[in-house]
């Protein structure tokens, strides 16, 4: 077998000149292109900028609008914010380091079915927790956590076994944001993995410290607004401008050439062969089919996990929390709609892209996120790697953010309020939160450490956490939507749910592979296993359990949930009319299912029948993914600033007339006197 002549690093993508070969070089095998500076000037420099920032915009509004910083607008944000915000925030907050890096990687692996189901397999989540989300607003208008709910329907047994599922989800959420973080910064700028797995939370913490919930939403806005023009540019990069790319017809052609090719590929840890192409279970091994079984079960592996990554995840619950109940649902479902752009139209430039380019990306550097860096240096040098690069830090900390706010809530709510200190006033709610944020963000920086000295990948994390949290999927949905779920099926339904999950993932890895090890584990089949029965085996337990002792439920105590601070200021009671909250849910049901139908059923039955792509067939997949990336950026970007735009006119009001809220309430009130003593 020839030897493939070395990567050339300056003509910024490798040609295959024989039939067959062992890559002896990775892309990154050689000197990071940018230097550790400019690492730690994105970590450090973007991290104080939005703690600064952020911590402005928030004090901005309380002078000149006159919100109240009580505990409540801490950890709600008033349960006032608008669809728009909203949306832009889901975006942010489902934009993990995964979406990004991992989507890519599936690409690379599947061709165009791996974008596709990585899109559709985690969007669909989003969508239907809309009608979660107005069943909160229905059924518990005043909670401040998912737990919360479960204590008061199901009681203590219940709420501490739910309790630790989703501490779990954010351990689990959290390690991926870091693991994929810390692992593109140290390949593109030389960051040693353990710093930057302490220094990227740093920022995270500071302002979350400062504003609560409302600064996690401003930043996540902020965020959104970089990703998404970010994402526009690599899209059009590679399928309008780029001089080595630039038409869907000559990256068809590439890759029919790639697919073509039987060669090997040398992995750096195993150091074994291992085939590029054609493709193991693709439709005439091609990249340019939907027919792929790999392409399948990793879709099938993606919808389980991430129904546990959303239903379980007490952050999304939060922002449904914080959301006014009028504008809930079709914040849910808009984000959902947007956030596919993400994975869908990035990877179909950066992942096909990396094909079409030939780049020599070793497996373990795919498994490690590192597909879209590789491809973005290929095509701008080291400009392609500062936009990636801030990119990711944008979506690790967005997210970040979140999991931070959504821990420092379950511990004060749920553990402090509920078992240590049931009279806590609004100043002791609040300093407890904000230890708990501090605390949490120092333990993110210890676990990413364990998990990388360990060896464990993100692409081995994003597929493993529906077997650890699937379980919990059913019975926390069934808490707030059937009457007879009770809490003895809850409870075993989530525990043996997740053991029979393991067993059945563990034990299918020994059958198959003859050992278990984090190969052996990560591979499909055991992965498909575990996840499959996690999140079957939880919601039959507890629906037969349901079934056989019904509860009869009707959701009286779960009203009952009061606030800490009667703060009402930003809600009506008008909002919470339940002939209005109806009309939200029947809205979300009929289009949350139908959106759900065409993205996961319709569409891939519809592009079966097309087989291997042709040219003409794969320019019009392009022009979607293009189009449903620039049409969702312009609204993700722009509907937060018109929804918002009375009280942006308050704040430069305010600015360029000094006239602050105690300002106002003054002269109201000496032209109350004035009108009482001249009438």
């Amino acid at each position: 077998m020839e030897t493939c002549p070395p990567f050339d690093f300056a003509e910024q993508y490798y040609q295959n000149t024989g039939s067959s070969c062992v890559r002896q070089e990775s892309f990154f095998g050689t000197k990071p292109l940018l230097n550790q500076g400019v690492g730690y000037s994105i970590i450090l420099g973007f991290g104080a900028f939005f703690a600064v920032f952020t911590s402005f915009l928030v004090w901005l509004e309380k002078r000149y609008v006159g919100s109240r910083h009580t505990s409540e607008w801490f950890n709600t944000a008033g349960r006032s914010v608008k669809t728009g915000l909203i949306a832009s925030v889901i975006v942010s907050q489902w934009t993990w380091a995964a979406t990004i890096l991992q989507s890519s990687n599936v690409a690379w692996q599947y061709g165009v079915s791996g974008p596709f189901w990585y899109a559709s397999g985690a969007s669909i989540q989003v969508i239907l927790f809309g009608i979660m989300a107005i069943e909160i607003k229905r059924k518990a208008p005043y909670a401040h956590t998912v737990c919360e709910i479960v204590k008061a329907r199901w009681g203590t047994t219940a709420h501490i076994t739910f309790l630790v599922f989703c501490f779990l989800t954010n351990i689990i959420v959290t390690a991926m944001l870091l693991l994929g973080g810390s692992a593109v910064v140290n390949a593109l700028t030389g960051v040693d993995l353990y710093a930057s797995s302490f220094l990227i939370p740093l920022g995270i913490v500071i302002y979350t410290l400062a504003g609560g919930l409302e600064a996690t939403f401003l930043a996540s806005y902020i965020h959104s607004l970089y990703v998404h023009v970010v994402l526009v540019v690599f899209v059009f990069l590679v399928y309008t401008s780029s001089s080595k790319l630039g038409s869907p017809s000559v990256i068809f052609e590439r890759l029919k050439e790639v697919s073509s090719r039987s060669r090997l590929c040398m992995d750096p840890i195993s150091h074994e062969g291992q085939s590029c192409g054609p493709v193991d279970g693709n439709h005439h091994g091609s990249y340019l089919t939907m027919l792929s079984s790999g392409g399948l079960i990793f879709g099938i592996i993606n919808i389980v996990g991430n129904f546990g990554t959303v239903f379980v995840d007490n952050g999304y619950w939060v922002s449904a929390i914080a959301a006014r109940p009028t504008s809930t649902h079709k914040g849910y479902l808009l984000g959902g709609l947007v956030w596919f752009s993400v994975p869908f139209s990035l990877a179909t430039s950066l992942g096909i892209g990396a094909l079409a380019l030939d780049l020599p990306i070793t497996s373990n550097e795919a498994l490690h996120g590192l597909v879209p860096p590789a491809t973005a240096v290929a095509l701008m040098g080291k400009a392609g790697a500062v936009l990636l690069l801030i990119m990711l830090f944008m979506a690790v900390t967005s997210s970040g953010s979140a999991e931070l706010i959504a821990v420092s809530s379950l511990c004060t709510y749920d553990i402090y309020r509920t078992y240590i200190n049931p009279e806590a006033t609004g100043k002791q709610i609040l300093r407890i939160s904000r230890i708990v944020i501090l605390a949490f963000g120092c333990i993110m920086g210890v676990l990413a450490i364990i998990l990388n000295k360990a060896g464990v990948s993100l692409g081995w994390m994003y597929l493993a956490m529906g077997v650890f949290i699937g379980s919990a999927v059913m019975p926390i949905a069934f808490s707030l939507l059937w009457r007879k779920a009770n809490a003895i099926g809850a409870v075993l339904g989530a525990i043996i749910g997740c053991s029979l999950g393991l067993t059945t993932w563990l034990s299918v890895a020994k059958i198959e592979y003859g050992r278990v090890d984090l190969d052996t584990t990560g591979r499909n089949a055991p992965m498909l296993a575990g996840n499959l029965v996690s999140i079957l085996s939880g919601g039959g337990i507890h629906a037969l359990c349901s079934f056989l002792w019904p509860q009869n439920y009707d959701w009286e105590s779960t009203k009952k949930i009061s606030m800490v601070e009667n703060d009402k200021s930003h809600v009506s009671e008008d909002d919470f009319e339940e002939e209005k909250l109806k009309k939200a849910k029947s809205w979300i049901v009929k289009w949350g299912l139908a959106f759900s139908t065409v993205i996961v059923i319709l569409w891939p039955l519809l592009s079966l029948p097309a087989g291997e792509f042709n040219v003409k067939y794969f320019t019009v997949w392009t022009v979607i993914a293009i189009a449903w990336g620039t049409i969702g950026s312009i609204v993700i970007i722009a509907m937060p600033i018109v929804e918002s735009w009375d009280t942006i006119g308050m704040v430069l009001l305010g600015i360029f007339t000094n006239q602050t809220v105690e300002k106002k309430r003054a002269a109201e009130v000496e032209h109350q006197d004035n009108h009482t003593t001249n009438p």
